[in-house]
């Protein structure tokens, strides 16, 4: 009851087709991670360039100039990914095909990480957003991320259609504030209203060496080029627009690429404009919010509310396009295919509920710090931007339809700055956690290709084609029992049934004592059961290592043909609860026996009538 009432009813797979978003929905859904970037981009740029102080504010506006040179650049060869493969998986899918399986395990990988470093940095940023506003909630900041990242999961669980009805809006409400703010802030400075604020340290770039100085920019342009991740989530979840779906992705790539350059580039500004630097328990742009505003007035509180919810709307990103792309990779082998499984609301619930896991797990690790979760992030989404570039240039020049020379020219110039782009970041992030993702990569890729050859072998071994059919010349019916009750007799009664002249049938007893062992022989006798009985003596009270031991024994000396048949008699409880008053040594026998090669396992259950 308390599942139907947090994830809703059950939907019928007829009803797949209504489990689609419109375009301002799907704006909504998967542009947030993009677009909630802008709240932290800017801020972790600066957080590198403090160290030179008030001269941080010149190298500001380049800086941020190439990165939104560089979201242009990925957001047009990404129209060229989702026209290519409309049904989906964007950048595994064009590396799958063009650059081989490798590559599209990289770019898996890559993108599974990304995901779930997506919910922890957007949830812990949502999160500071709430406690700059409200400070005493700072010592909470993990159990807030915790309670958030929850609470979005148990609404991505009720399905894309109804998640997208509840969390479409909001976004709007910080697009509008952004702007508001923005509009506010360039209207107070060219009025002269707006005066920047003193820095405490008045640096130069002379006071450091010349290559310091340029890893101190290329560090700082690699924080904010966290401004991009999320742009592949909506190439990974076309399947989820409604028709047409490309013409409606594209659109709303489109769109998302236009407000990020906006409200990025705005905040940039801005920052350089009142020269504010990153503060502890205070983010960049509630201090900016601050001052343009003049003070912690409605509007500032307005935009604190509003980019708490869309950094932690964000996080929907991943969820909205995480599990497509698990299940993709589930559907071709590369992990279990239980993520492939959609559950009762159309969605694939157990890539969500693994999201919800790892993001709880980074959080809990890094007590919901953004500036210690960010040196992780957007290695991997740089990576699959690179690798995803790259086929589409192997793409145009193998097929070469008509326009392809642009088309391999535009995907070659994003590879080109994508790759150099995942270097710097690579090498400026390395020791302060990069190594993590680096590492973890290579790792799963190697996981995904033995879980990709035990499934290969599998089919190979399962297959009835040029297999000789297996025949059973002699089968030992085995029937473990401990006293002559109702399920014991069912048990004998179902053996019986399968009794022919190639079978015999043995119970087996496992004695503690040898009282019960004459019991059982006494009632085996007034039954006029005359099943051979083997009586296997246990002085230390052991049951299952005894009786496996015996079939180990009996196994050993079995002809070609010849099976073991072990029928266990068990009983079955009317509610859960009753369980947890009996040991559950049929069901421990059964798991153990399952594993063994010439064994047969037969349950023969009897239901209890009384409560």
């Amino acid at each position: 009851m308390l599942r139907r009432l947090l994830i809703g009813s059950k939907l019928h797979n007829r009803q797949l087709t209504h489990e689609t978003i419109t375009k301002p929905k799907a704006l909504a859904i998967f542009a947030s991670d993009a677009l909630s970037s802008v709240a932290y981009a800017t801020e972790e740029i600066l957080l590198v360039l403090a160290v030179i102080g008030q001269i941080a504010f010149h190298y500001l506006p380049p800086i941020a100039f190439c990165i939104v040179l560089l979201l242009f650049t990925v957001i047009l060869s990404y129209t060229h990914v989702i026209r290519t493969y409309p049904e989906g998986g964007g950048a595994y899918s064009v590396a799958k095909e063009f650059l081989g399986p490798t590559y599209g395990c990289i770019i898996g990988a890559s993108l599974v990480i990304d995901y779930v470093l997506t919910i922890a940095v957007s949830i812990s940023s949502g999160t500071a957003a709430i406690t700059s506003a409200f400070p005493s909630l700072f010592p909470h900041t993990v159990a807030i991320a915790v309670f958030f990242i929850v609470l979005l999961t148990i609404i991505n669980l009720r399905g894309i259609s109804e998640s997208a009805n509840l969390l479409a809006y909001p976004p709007y409400f910080f697009i509008f504030s952004m702007l508001a703010l923005i509009a506010t802030g360039f209207y107070r400075y060219f009025s002269g209203d707006l005066a920047p604020q003193a820095t405490p340290y008045q640096g130069h770039a002379s006071d450091l060496g010349n290559l310091v100085f340029v890893w101190i920019l290329l560090k700082a342009f690699a924080g904010g080029c966290t401004a991009l991740t999320g742009v592949e989530a909506v190439a990974d979840g076309v399947p989820s627009f409604k028709e047409p779906k490309e013409s409606n992705a594209i659109k709303v790539l489109l769109s998302l690429g236009g407000l990020s350059v906006i409200l990025f580039g705005g905040i940039s500004v801005l920052a350089g404009w009142i020269h504010v630097l990153p503060q502890h328990g205070e983010t960049l742009v509630s201090q900016i919010a601050e001052t343009v505003f003049g003070g912690r007035t409605f509007m500032y509180y307005f935009l604190q509310a509003a980019t708490a919810v869309i950094l932690i709307l964000a996080a929907n990103t991943a969820f909205a396009g995480a599990p497509i792309m698990a299940a993709k990779l589930a559907s071709e082998g590369y992990i279990p295919r239980v993520f492939a499984l959609r559950g009762d609301r159309l969605v694939f619930h157990n890539g969500i509920l693994l999201l919800c896991a790892g993001a709880i797990t980074l959080v809990v690790i890094f007590h919901g710090s953004v500036h210690s979760l960010i040196p992780l992030y957007a290695v991997g989404v740089f990576l699959a931007f690179t690798i995803a570039q790259t086929g589409m240039v192997v793409r145009w020049n193998r097929l070469k339809p008509k326009g392809y020379k642009m088309n391999a020219l535009v995907n070659g110039i994003g590879a080109t700055v994508t790759g150099v782009v995942t270097i710097v970041i690579a090498s400026t992030k390395f020791m302060a956690g990069a190594w993590l993702v680096l590492l973890a990569i290579p790792m799963l890729v190697l996981l995904f290709k033995k879980i990709k050859r035990h499934y290969t072998d599998m089919a190979q071994e399962l297959s009835s084609q040029n297999q000789s059919p297996y025949y059973v010349v002699k089968n030992h019916i085995l029937i473990p029992i401990s006293s002559l009750s109702k399920p014991a007799l069912n048990a004998l009664e179902f053996a019986k049934s399968m009794s022919n002249e190639d079978t015999d049938i043995t119970i087996v007893h496992v004695s503690s004592s040898p009282e019960t062992a004459e019991k059982l022989q006494k009632k085996l006798q007034e039954k006029q059961i005359n099943f051979e009985l083997v009586v296997i003596e246990s002085p230390y009270r052991e049951l299952i290592d005894p009786l496996v031991n015996y079939i180990d024994n009996l196994e050993k000396n079995l002809n070609p043909g010849e099976v073991v048949t072990v029928i266990i008699p068990e009983f079955v409880a009317h509610t859960w609860w009753h369980y947890l008053l009996h040991n559950q040594t049929g069901f421990l026998l059964r798991t153990v026996l399952l594993l063994k090669k010439n064994t047969i396992v037969a349950s023969v259950p009897y239901h209890l009538r009384n409560r």
